[in-house]
C-alpha cells in the first residue's frame, strides 16, 4: 500500500509519497511548500496523484493551526486519519536519553532514527556510534551510540537566523551573497565563512566528544534544507542524506504495521 509522510517544519512542509510504509520503498512522488501556501496543498501538490496512499505518519513543529490545516485537507481529499508522531523513551531501535523524552522534538526523534537506521544497516552486528545533523532553519546535532541510545544533542541557528540576526543587530551589514573563503577579505565572503564555522565547528566538536565518549569512530550523517552549505567541508566527512527524517518515519510505520511474532 501506498503510504504518505510528512515533515512540517519552521518555514516548510515537505512529503513524499512512497510505495510501502518501509525502509528503502519506493518513492511515488514528494514535493514541498512553504507554510504561507500551506492552504493550497491539496490543490496543487495532491489531488492529482496517481496513487492514493492508504496510510501516514507525519512530524510537526511548527504550531497546533498549521497542524489542523494540513490535517483538515487529509481528511476532506483523502479520508486518511492523520497520525503525527510523538517523541517516546524508546522506539525504531533507540533509547531516548533526554531528559524528558516526550520534550524531545518529533523531528528530531525522527531524524534520529533513521540515523540509527544507517547505522545498524552499515554493521548489523556491530553498528557504529553516529552523529545526527540536520541543518534546516535551526541545526540539530544529536549523538547516539553503538548500543542505540540517544545520548543527547545541539540545537543551533541556522544559516538563515545567524545573517539576519548580524543584519538586525549591527550596523552596515547585510545578508551575505559571499563565498566561504580560509581567509576572508571582504565583508560579505566574512560573513558566509563564519557562519559556515561556526556550525561546521560545533560539528565537528560534537563528533570529538562522541569519538571520546564511545571510543570508536562515530558515523557522521547530515540531512536538511540547506544542508548543502556545509556538504564541501573537508573537515566533515558526512554521508548527505536527502531524507532523513522520512527514513526514520518509514522506519516507524514499518515496526507498527509488522504483526507480533508467532510462540
Amino acid at each position: 500500500m501506498s503510504f504518505l509522510v510528512i515533515d512540517i517544519g519552521n518555514t516548510r512542509l515537505k512529503w513524499g509519497l512512497y510505495a510501502q510504509p518501509a525502509p528503502g520503498a519506493e518513492l511515488l512522488a514528494h514535493g514541498a511548500v512553504v507554510l504561507e501556501d500551506i492552504d493550497y496543498l491539496w490543490e496543487l501538490h495532491w489531488k492529482n496523484l496517481m496513487h492514493k496512499p492508504q496510510g501516514m505518519l507525519g512530524c510537526v513543529v511548527a504550531g497546533e493551526a498549521i497542524k489542523k490545516r494540513v490535517e483538515e485537507q487529509l481528511i476532506e481529499g483523502w479520508g486518511l486519519a492523520p497520525q503525527w508522531l510523538s517523541s517516546s523513551a524508546r522506539a525504531g531501535g533507540v533509547v531516548n536519553g533526554y531528559e524528558h523524552p516526550q520534550r524531545l522534538g518529533s523531528d528530531r526523534w525522527a531524524a534520529i532514527i533513521g540515523a540509527r537506521q544507517r547505522a545498524l544497516k552499515q554493521d548489523p552486528a556491530n553498528p557504529p556510534p553516529v552523529l545526527a545533523v540536520m541543518v534546516g532553519t535551526a541545526v540539530t546535532v544529536d549523538a547516539v551510540d553503538q548500543g542505540g541510545r540517544f545520548l543527547g544533542g545541539l540545537i543551533l541557528p541556522g544559516f538563515g537566523l545567524m545573517y539576519r540576526a548580524l543584519e538586525s543587530g549591527t550596523a552596515g551589514l547585510k545578508v551575505p551573497t559571499g563565498e566561504v573563503q580560509d581567509f576572508p577579505t571582504n565583508t560579505s565572503d566574512a560573513l558566509m565563512s563564519g557562519g559556515t564555522d561556526a556550525i561546521a565547528g560545533a560539528i565537528e566538536r560534537s563528533l570529538r566528544r562522541l569519538r571520546v565518549q564511545c571510543g570508536r569512530e562515530p558515523l557522521l550523517i547530515m540531512s536538511g534544507g540547506a544542508v548543502t552549505r556545509l556538504s564541501h567541508v573537508e573537515e566533515l566527512p558526512a554521508s548527505v542524506v536527502e531524507n532523513l527524517i522520512f527514513e526514520g518515519l518509514l522506519t516507524l510505520a514499518a515496526n507498527a504495521s509488522t504483526p507480533p511474532a508467532q510462540p
